[in-house]
């Protein structure tokens, strides 16, 4: 790999020094722990001169001798298991990497939960969705404020795609899924009703928009799938499903919640 632009080093110091608000704070000592967990040989003590400059420095230098140590900062830096003590602190740091990444033509995705390097061309056309969406939310749903909640998952959901939250992108997109199934149980004439409570399962959910048919049998049995990968917000569940979410798990999720919203549109009572 080419060697890092000077620019790059100096925000990734600052990412590792974290003085920024919401950035995860590293004190002097704490630095070369940090480089050790890295995966640096022999990584330095901190002199005592300001942080920032000793980690720009520091990072100019060994990267005259080894480019993928500063690749294995970068990787450290988008590491869960650095935030395991400050989980919230994960989100703005994974952010601020990616938009300088992308000045390099690099982002960072996630194979097994672990980060990885890979090229990137913002030039590049996305790939596209298994299934488009044919409508908007507001042909769904009548209730403004609830429309208003929806759209927003949908465009968050969008952004966790765009910048490799795909577990994320997983969750909301079932999160607004279940919004407007539910809307549509309490608010569609159905030919089979439902007793629904506060905390009605989404399967359930699913299944009686299927029994009055208002989505297909193909969009059903994708919706069972997503239900499944949305339970990844549970991490418990991630380490015993050994599985955790990837581009191909978000988009055939997106595709799954643009045939269910379409079937719901194409079925909804005049």
């Amino acid at each position: 790999m080419d060697p890092f632009d000077d620019s790059t080093l100096t925000e990734l110091a600052a990412l590792v020094c974290g003085d920024e608000p919401r950035m995860k704070r590293r004190g002097g000592w704490e630095l070369a722990g940090f480089l050790r967990r890295a995966g640096w040989q022999d990584a330095p003590e901190h002199d005592g001169r300001p942080r920032m400059l000793w980690m720009k420095e520091t990072l100019s230098e060994r990267q005259d001798d080894d480019v993928t140590d500063i690749e294995r900062v970068i990787l450290r830096l988008a590491d869960r298991r650095e935030y395991l003590q400050q989980p919230d602190d994960y989100d703005a740091v994974f952010t601020r990497l990616q938009d300088i990444l992308a000045l390099e033509g690099l982002r960072i995705d996630y194979s097994k939960t672990r980060p990885l390097l890979t090229d990137y061309d913002p030039d590049e056309a996305p790939r596209p969705q298994r299934v488009e969406l044919k409508v908007a939310i507001t042909d769904l749903v009548d209730d403004p404020d609830l429309a208003n909640a929806v759209q927003l998952r949908l465009d968050e959901a969008r952004t966790c795609q765009q910048h490799g939250a795909y577990t994320a992108a997983v969750i909301m997109l079932g999160s607004l899924l279940e919004g407007v199934l539910v809307h549509a149980a309490d608010t569609r004439p159905a030919s089979q009703r439902l007793t629904r409570t506060n905390n009605t399962p989404l399967q359930v959910l699913i299944q009686h928009a299927h029994d009055n048919h208002w989505i297909d049998q193909d969009a059903k049995m994708a919706s069972d799938l997503l239900r499944t990968y949305r339970n990844l917000v549970h991490p418990l569940h991630e380490k015993r499903t050994r599985h955790s979410a990837d581009f191909d798990t978000a988009d055939l999720c997106w595709s799954t919640v643009n045939a269910v919203l379409n079937d719901l549109a194409a079925t909804k009572n005049p």
